[in-house]
């Protein structure tokens, strides 16, 4: 193998280490000097996608690296990025938690609104990502029903993300502060549309109120 190879495969390798070990911030400034090379950029930033569910940083920080180093057209790819970073919080919840009284909850709603508004509607509250994909895994969703919704719901924090990307000097100046606040009221009033409806059916309805659609007995 030549040698700028492996000092390349090395400076990945060193780029995956500071993921697991520093703040996202400063992981983000160690991975701009790959972005002249945007195959090798990509591959970094997919090993920092994978770990990281293990330091629970946010997603929309992944959009933001990827609109700094591909502009828009790096849209599809943070998209693909958020939602596989999202599927291992889902499947450790869907395992571990389905007896917990946050599964019965989140039953409930999800049987009110179905699956894939469920996971579409919690996707666009400005909430934690790992804790909505928690939620969704002791829910019941099903993993093809979650990646769709998460696909559909992280559109918008994706898009937020890249477009504060392409605004950025340097990645050491990526933050949550970047995304544009419009976004997250639109995002949040989107959600509640979504979301109200179903919560309110399934939590706050009186025994004797009638269920649309159902004739009393």
């Amino acid at each position: 193998m030549p040698r700028s190879r492996l000092l390349v495969g090395g400076g990945v390798l060193a780029v995956v280490v500071a993921a697991a070990l520093v703040a996202p911030r400063a992981t983000l400034a160690r991975l701009a000097w790959l972005a002249a090379d945007p195959l090798r950029f990509g591959v970094a930033l997919l090993i920092v996608a994978l770990l990281r569910p293990l330091v629970a940083w946010p997603t929309t920080l992944l959009a933001v690296a990827a609109g700094y180093g591909y502009g828009v057209l790096g849209l599809p790819y943070a998209l693909a990025l958020i939602t596989l970073t999202s599927v291992p919080p889902f499947v450790v919840a869907r395992h571990l938690g389905r007896e917990s009284w946050v599964a019965g909850a989140g039953e409930r709603v999800v049987s009110e609104a179905g699956g894939l508004r469920s996971v579409v509607g919690s996707r666009l509250l400005p909430a934690p990502s790992d804790v909505v994909s928690a939620a969704a895994g002791v829910s019941g969703v099903s993993l093809p029903t979650f990646v769709v919704g998460t696909t559909v719901g992280e559109l918008p924090w994706a898009l937020a993300g890249v477009l504060a990307g392409t605004s950025l000097d340097s990645l050491a100046d990526a933050s949550l502060g970047t995304v544009d606040l419009r976004v997250v009221v639109a995002a949040g009033l989107a959600a509640a549309l979504l979301l109200a409806g179903p919560v309110y059916r399934a939590f706050f309805r009186r025994a004797d109120e009638p269920i649309p659609g159902v004739d009393a007995e």
